[in-house]
């Protein structure tokens, strides 16, 4: 059964095609800039290499059209016929309390979607755009979102309430959410396959770290607290984003610089965490080689971005009655031995212990705790598209 998963962005959309007997990539890429005048998808290639294809997209519909038309190419293209597709899997980013799972998408669950635009404006929409764009497309193919909010739905009403009115709550629904529930899912579960326990009995601390990061506590499979929020600006030190911050410090820089809503929301998301520490770069690599060559605005966003992480691990361990296992991944967790080193350094009261030659793993399952360490730490890729073909496939089925 071949499935495309689609991941539709405010002005991109990346996409990959599963053939879900074998669980193999046929074709991957995206389209970037959609709406602007230089527009362009990029294709990898089976044998590695990338192609880009600048074309007039723009608005959604025509990215669709433009992605199907590569996948069907004779020279570049996977498969003949968009007749071989059997489903389409979207990445659905903000589903409220509506949705504690995957769903086939109908009229009655899109109006639900619809509904929770208020919660992410930026994201939700354009989720909506790929939907309506398949289905203009390609009307009878069966399509299935998979909601990044949904794995945290089972947070208990004391780990994701906020001590404000409760009337907002009621009336707005503000509340925590989090997010990258497709990932944390994912690995709390692949974690298990790969040490060979059941998820059940296990308590684990899944981090996703990257240029946007959050972390989870898993119980018995189930998430019982998530570091993001309402939104995902709460939590950890991310590229762009604050995290956690007092929000007596919010309505004094409002004040202090003059800034409205949308200043203030501009400012903490995209002007904050490590770029607006360093003053350097939101990415991590370039943050490390500058702190490397002894830049101290780095070196201490650097250590800030560790220790958030390290301290929602404390936390979560608290929160769980101990930890069996710590899960790394997301672009940093998964590749940057340095940062997994500084979390776990100074959490051998709990128990972890990592092995520092296991710990030079980049992007590939393994185990990184020594031995007789009473926690196993892991690393453990993120596959968010396959997961998103998986659910496709047994709702479809």
């Amino acid at each position: 059964m071949k499935i495309l998963v689609l991941n539709c962005g405010s002005s991109s959309i990346k996409y990959q095609l599963f053939e879900m007997d074998t669980k193999s990539v046929l074709a991957k890429g995206g389209i970037e800039k959609i709406g602007l005048a230089d527009s362009f998808i990029k294709v990898s290639l089976p044998n590695g290499e990338k192609k880009t294809i600048t074309e007039d997209i723009p608005e959604h519909t025509k990215g669709v059209e433009l992605i199907f038309k590569v996948l069907t190419d004779p020279e570049i293209g996977a498969i003949k016929s968009l007749d071989e597709l059997d489903a389409v899997g979207h990445r659905m980013v903000h589903g409220g309390e509506k949705f504690a799972k995957s769903v086939i998408l109908n009229d009655e669950v899109l109006e639900a979607f619809t509904a929770c635009n208020d919660l992410a404006p930026l994201h939700n929409p354009a989720n909506l755009k790929g939907v309506n764009a398949v289905k203009a497309l390609l009307p009878n193919i069966p399509q299935v979102g998979v909601f990044d909010t949904a794995f945290h739905q089972t947070m208990p009403d004391y780990a994701y309430m906020y001590a404000v009115p409760y009337e907002l709550y009621e009336k707005y629904g503000v509340r925590r959410y989090g997010f990258h529930g497709t990932s944390h899912r994912y690995v709390s579960q692949r974690v298990c396959d790969f040490l060979g326990v059941n998820p059940v009995g296990q308590k684990i601390i899944t981090c996703h770290v990257g240029n946007g990061g959050s972390i989870s506590a898993i119980k018995d499979g189930k998430c019982i607290d998530t570091s993001m929020g309402l939104t995902p600006l709460e939590g950890l030190m991310m590229g762009t984003r604050s995290g956690d911050i007092d929000g007596g410090a919010v309505s004094f820089i409002m004040e202090k610089e003059g800034l409205d809503a949308n200043g203030i929301s501009n400012l903490l998301n995209k002007k904050s965490g490590v770029a607006g520490v360093s003053g350097v770069s939101s990415d991590m690599r370039d943050l490390e080689a500058a702190a490397n060559d002894g830049n101290k605005r780095a070196i201490l966003a650097q250590n800030m971005y560790f220790y958030r992480i390290k301290k929602y691990v404390g936390s979560y361990a608290a929160a769980l009655g101990g930890v069996d296992i710590i899960v790394f991944t997301g672009g940093v967790g998964e590749n940057q031995a340095s940062c997994r080193a500084a979390v776990c350094e100074g959490l051998e009261f709990m128990g972890v212990k990592l092995d520092a030659e296991k710990n030079k793993v980049r992007g590939e399952e393994a185990v990184i705790s020594s031995d007789d360490s009473k926690v196993k730490v892991c690393v453990i890729p993120t596959d968010e598209e396959l997961m998103i073909a998986t659910d496709t496939l047994a709702l479809v089925k």
